[in-house]
Order: structure tokens, then sequence, then C-alpha cells
């Protein structure tokens, strides 16, 4: 089983990040298995697989939202054989319908390797805890 490197790792995530600071649903679910899931702080309950997150997400679109800056930062990539998990804090500017909102939070996403593409199969988001003083 290969094991993905370092690289081949951030590209992917490039490419997940990418696809969302510019709010393309089409791009940004391709980059996720049929199957991933998602576990959002925002969220009352996890999502199972990756029609329960686009149905949530066309809901934010329908009220108008949309993600003006996504920028990804304090990455650390742990490749594995068959894929690899790149935790990272992620700063996000999105619109709404009652104005801007920024979020700084930490990430995790799990990758496995389809063929030669790596997909994302989980994705784990949680609020940045204020620093200590």
């Amino acid at each position: 089983m290969r094991t993905p490197d370092a690289a081949e790792v951030e590209a992917a995530v490039d490419a997940i990040v990418a696809a969302f600071a510019a709010t393309d649903t089409e791009r940004y679910f391709a980059a996720f298995a049929p199957s991933a899931s998602f576990v959002f702080h925002t969220e009352p309950r996890r999502l199972d697989d990756r029609a329960a997150y686009e149905a949530l997400w066309r809901s934010w679109l329908a009220e108008g939202w949309h993600v003006i800056a996504c920028r990804s930062t304090e990455r650390l990539v742990q490749p594995l054989p068959g894929g690899a998990v790149l935790t990272h804090t992620v700063d996000t500017t999105v619109e709404t319908g009652a104005g801007q909102e920024s979020y700084r939070e930490r990430e995790s996403i799990v990758l496995a390797l389809d063929g030669d593409r790596l997909v994302a199969v989980h994705e784990h988001l949680s609020p940045l805890p204020a620093a200590a003083p």
C-alpha cells in the first residue's frame, strides 16, 4: 500500500481550501468521498456522508451565505500507508444574510488514496481556544 508524500497531501488540502474559499460547490465536494463524514462544532450532530453536508451547504447558500476568504496555516502532515491526516488552523471570513463573520478554527482532514488521488474521508472542525496568558 502506497504512502503519499507530504507534498501530495498538502496539494490535496490546498485544492479543498481553494474550492471552499471560492464557494465552488462542485469542486469542493468533488474532493470528498461520498462516504465522508463531518464533525463541525457549529452543528448539533455528525454528518454521516457527503450528501448530508451538501444538503446543509445548499441551505446556507439559500440564506445568502458565501465564503469571502479562507486561509490555512500551522499545518501538520502525517502520511500513513494508504492515506494521511492533515491538521491545520483555518481563518475564514464568510458573508451571511446578517453580514460578515470571521472565524479562527482548528481542522483535521483525513485523506485516503482512491487510485492515484487523495480524497477526504473525514473532516473535523473545532473552535480554537483563546491563547493562554
